[in-house]
């Protein structure tokens, strides 16, 4: 991967701040169902899903500041 942001359009920074928003929504909602979940294996399912969904959001933020 070349280093450097190429110059992003609008609608590129449009797009990439919608989904920060979707995946910052999907990790709150996943720890939310971790909490309430009973089943153990539901538990670990929603808390490393929600660990993903933070990951993307990290990797995406990081790029839009440079830092990948």
């Amino acid at each position: 991967m070349p280093q450097g942001n190429p110059q992003l359009t609008q609608k590129d920074l449009t797009l990439i701040g919608d989904q920060l928003t979707q995946e910052a929504l999907a990790n709150k909602k996943l720890e939310c169902y971790a909490q309430a979940f009973t089943d153990p294996a539901l538990q670990g399912l929603a808390q490393t899903l929600a660990q993903h969904h933070k990951q993307q959001y990290d990797r995406l933020f990081s790029y839009l500041n440079g830092q990948h």
